[in-house]
């Protein structure tokens, strides 16, 4: 498969993440290093950066940081760019025309190993991604889905492999013990769920909140997120977004780049705790539309994490990507170079 086209799969793959987990969860994750106070340069000594992410969750959590900028209250001249669609971001982080961006965990380790470590993992921007929603009321536990049929969309990509890691380390066959029914958009889903007084699904968010404010019958039964963390024994998590950059530019720029880090650190916590002010924003700038932002953002697991806490949970995560599909991460696993950590 030619470059290009490889590069499109595995993040059309992701495209469907949109960082779920539970409001409590999201408190104890968010900005989990302290936002250093930065001293803002005078505007002739500011630099220009250019950012970009992906729309949908992953750019939901830098929006403080975009309304900053326009008011020029940020430590640097940033230039956002929200894409949707895969060569809009791919083909600049490859050229370098992108210094930083909010991009899908695997899409990262995928560029990582194609431009031989032209960029570093320096955060991760949003966690825990799917839910199992249900119309009737059967599914208490994981154990619950054997025997099953479960619709969901990403044959074939990281929802998919995500399932199966949660099903196998309950015993669970996917291929005999379940029935899974694997849809190309997540309205065909929802369509499904509208027919039925017992069908089972797993959705991310904000489809789920989507869902559930169209069909009453909806109810969420297990998050994914959570049920990974309760088997994880390597400290992994499931990680939806992180924040790459651009090698050579933090070579050359590594002050300016850990200042806007600090920015983004404090612009994951206004979001988590501002909920309307940040939905308004995420419309604004044209990421998703106010209105079920606000009832889904609570549930999305907006955060920024870095260091040793964010190496271990990526380097588990792509792992058990791996072990089902060396493709999904780029063929192989990222070397330890892969991660900046400050």
């Amino acid at each position: 498969m030619k470059k290009g086209k490889l590069i499109i799969l595995m993040l059309a793959c992701t495209l469907l993440f949109v960082a779920c987990s539970t409001e409590s969860k999201q408190n104890n994750n968010q900005a989990t290093v302290p936002a250093k106070k930065v001293t803002t340069p005078a505007k002739e000594d500011k630099i220009n950066i250019n950012i970009a992410a992906l729309k949908g969750p992953t750019a939901v959590g830098m929006v403080k940081v975009m309304e900053d900028a326009v008011a020029g209250k940020t430590v640097n001249n940033y230039n956002f760019k929200i894409a949707g669609a895969a060569e809009e971001l791919t083909v600049g982080i490859v050229k370098g025309d992108i210094d930083i961006a909010a991009v899908p965990c695997n899409l990262a380790s995928v560029l990582y190993n194609k431009t031989k470590g032209a960029i570093k993992l320096a955060g991760i921007n949003t966690l825990g991604v799917l839910y199992i929603v249900e119309t009737g009321n059967t599914i208490k536990s994981v154990e619950d889905l054997k025997g099953k049929t479960i619709y969901s969309t990403g044959l074939g990509t990281t929802p998919q492999y995500t399932l199966n890691y949660l099903l196998t380390s309950h015993g669970i066959d996917p291929e005999k013990d379940v029935t899974i029914e694997y849809k190309t958009e997540p309205t065909e889903v929802a369509s499904l769920l509208e027919k039925s007084d017992n069908a089972i699904a797993m959705l991310p968010q904000p489809y789920v909140t989507t869902v559930m404010m169209k069909n009453n019958k909806v109810h969420i039964a297990l998050n994914v997120a959570d049920e990974w963390d309760k088997v994880s024994k390597d400290g992994s998590s499931v990680v939806t977004g992180v924040v790459v950059v651009n090698t050579q530019f933090l070579e050359k720029n590594k002050e300016a780049f850990d200042a806007f880090m600090s920015e983004y650190a404090a612009s994951a916590t206004y979001v988590n705790s501002n909920i309307d002010a940040a939905s308004t924003l995420v419309e604004k700038f044209d990421i998703f539309k106010a209105a079920p932002m606000k009832k889904a953002l609570p549930y999305c697991n907006i955060t920024l994490i870095q260091g040793e806490n964010m190496k271990t949970k990526v380097n588990g995560y792509l792992t058990a990507l791996f072990k089902q599909d060396p493709k999904a991460v780029g063929g192989k696993l990222p070397e330890d170079n892969f991660y900046y950590i400050p």
